[in-house]
C-alpha cells in the first residue's frame, strides 16, 4: 500500500471516527430521538453493513468475535450516545478518546511496563487535563454525562485490549457487531417507556452505523496493518481536535477555555507517553 494511499485512508478513518461525535450530539440535541434508540439503531445497521462487507467477501461473520467484546462494545456505545445528550462534540470526544488511551496505558501498567520520567510526566498532565475538564465551574460539562463518557471510553479500551491478536479485524468486528443486537434490543426494551423517534434522528443513526461506524471501522482495520503501533495510537488524537472544530463550525457550539486548556494537557500528556513508548522500542 502507497504513503499516499494509507495518509488518505487513514485521514478518512479519523474523519469517521470524528463524525460518530457529530452525528450522536446532532441527532440527540436537534432530533427527537432517543438515547437507547439512536444506540439501536447504530448498532444494528452497522451490524447489518459489516455483515454484508464480509459476505462479499465471501466469507462468514458469526463464529467470529465473542460476547465478552461484543458486550463491551455496546457498554461502549450506549454510554456513548446517553453522555452525549448534554455534552458538546468536542468535549464527549475528547473525554472518550483520553479515557481510551488512559486506560489502554493503565492496563499496561498493570502488566508490569515500566515508563520513563517523560512517559510519567506526559501521564500526570493527561490525568490534570481530565481534572480540569470536569472540575465543576460554570464550563464544565454535566459531571454524570461526563462519568458515562469516561465509562464508553474505558469499555472501548478494553474492547480494544481484547481485540489484539484475535484475527481478521474486519471478520471479528462484524462478528462483535452481530452480538450487539441482543443487547441493544434488550437496552431499547428497558428504556422503552422514554422512545422517541423522528425522520431525522434516524437518519443520522443510519448515518451512524453505516458510514461513520461500519465503513469507516472497516476502512480503520483495513489501513491498520500499514501503521506502527505508535502512529496507530497518535494519530487517533486528532479525532478530538476535529469533532470540536467541527462542532463550532457545524453545529453552533462555543469554544471555551477550560476545553482548549484541557484539549492541550490531554493530548500532549498522551502523545507523550505514547512517542516515549516507542522511542523506546526503537
Amino acid at each position: 500500500m502507497t504513503r499516499l494511499r494509507v495518509t488518505a485512508l487513514t485521514t478518512l478513518a479519523m474523519l469517521a471516527f470524528a463524525g460518530n461525535s457529530l452525528l450522536c450530539r446532532q441527532a440527540l440535541k436537534h432530533t427527537e430521538i432517543d438515547a437507547a434508540s439512536f444506540t439501536s439503531i447504530r448498532l444494528i445497521s452497522g451490524a447489518l453493513m459489516l455483515w454484508l462487507l464480509v459476505r462479499i467477501m465471501g466469507k462468514s461473520s458469526w463464529g467470529i468475535g465473542s460476547w465478552p467484546s461484543a458486550l463491551a462494545l455496546f457498554v461502549y456505545a450506549a454510554g456513548f450516545s446517553l453522555a452525549y445528550v448534554d455534552l458538546t462534540a468536542g468535549t464527549g470526544a475528547l473525554l472518550l478518546f483520553g479515557s481510551v488511551q488512559l486506560s489502554m496505558i493503565s492496563y499496561g501498567l498493570w502488566r508490569g511496563e515500566a515508563l520513563r520520567r517523560l512517559q510519567i510526566l506526559g501521564l500526570l498532565m493527561a490525568l490534570i487535563g481530565l481534572v480540569v475538564l470536569v472540575l465543576p465551574g460554570l464550563a464544565a460539562p454535566p459531571l454524570l454525562n461526563s462519568i458515562l463518557m469516561i465509562g464508553a471510553g474505558v469499555a472501548w479500551g478494553i474492547y480494544s485490549l481484547r481485540g489484539r491478536g484475535a484475527g481478521d479485524a474486519t471478520l471479528v468486528t462484524a462478528g462483535n457487531f452481530l452480538r450487539t443486537i441482543p443487547f441493544a434490543l434488550a437496552f431499547s426494551l428497558v428504556m422503552a417507556g422514554h422512545t422517541n423517534l423522528d425522520r431525522a434522528g434516524i437518519a443520522y443513526a443510519l448515518a451512524s452505523g453505516i458510514i461513520t461506524s461500519g465503513l469507516g471501522y472497516a476502512v480503520w482495520y483495513w489501513v491498520l496493518p500499514a501503521l506502527k503501533a505508535t502512529q496507530a495510537a497518535t494519530v487517533q488524537l486528532s479525532v478530538p481536535v476535529v469533532a470540536a472544530l467541527a462542532g463550532i463550525a457545524l453545529l453552533g457550539e462555543q469554544p471555551s477555555w477550560r476545553l482548549a486548556i484541557a484539549s492541550i494537557a490531554i493530548i500532549c500528556g498522551i502523545g507523550l507517553v505514547i512517542y516515549e513508548r516507542g522511542r523506546g522500542r526503537g
